[in-house]
């Protein structure tokens, strides 16, 4: 039985990955190496920019983390579609977190704007969703804004990330159209 709490430790966000918090066929977050926060530090239902619930994640990161040896050869630096990723990872977790019911995959992004990058001298990547909506049909979608920071300084800014928990994965594939 799922216990709603404020923060979650990195285990507990395994046993997210593992289908052990929010039950089986439900939302869960990716497991390492896709999992790209360790903790989620604050996740409420109400507050953030638009009154409706905010979530704040942390990544530590370390100079041999997978991605840097890989994005780019003598050049390193975190994939910008990680950090996107880690956001809708967060947006899965808080609908799960509410309730919703269902797996989860991302349906999209309004906006996306890189203005910075993410290096192996950073040490704490922060990752923010500040809920806009919520709609809770036969599929549950949230819809939020959302940024990273890296050391204090903000690298990318997104408008209206959006997941759906869907109560079946083969109804996600017929069903894009009228998201």
């Amino acid at each position: 039985m799922f216990t709603q709490k404020h923060a979650y430790d990195k285990n507990e966000l395994l046993n997210c990955g593992h289908g052990r918090l929010f039950g089986p066929g439900n939302a869960q977050l990716p497991l390492p190496d896709m999992l790209m926060f360790d903790r989620i530090v604050r996740i409420d239902d109400d507050g953030g920019q638009y009154g409706k619930g905010i979530a704040v994640a942390e990544l530590d990161l370390t100079p041999d983390l997978w991605f840097f040896k890989c994005h780019f050869e003598d050049d390193p630096v975190m994939p910008g579609c990680l950090g996107v990723d880690a956001l809708w990872q967060l947006l899965g977790f808080s609908l799960g977190w509410r309730g919703g019911q269902g797996c989860g995959r991302a349906l999209g992004a309004g906006e996306i704007k890189f203005t910075g990058q993410i290096s192996p001298q950073e040490r704490r990547v922060t990752y923010q969703i500040d809920l806009k909506r919520i709609i809770k049909r036969a599929v549950v979608i949230g819809i939020a804004d959302g940024t990273v920071v890296a050391d204090g300084r903000l690298v990318y800014s997104c408008k209206d990330l959006r997941v759906g928990l869907f109560q079946n994965r083969e109804s996600f594939a017929a069903r894009p159209a009228e998201i």
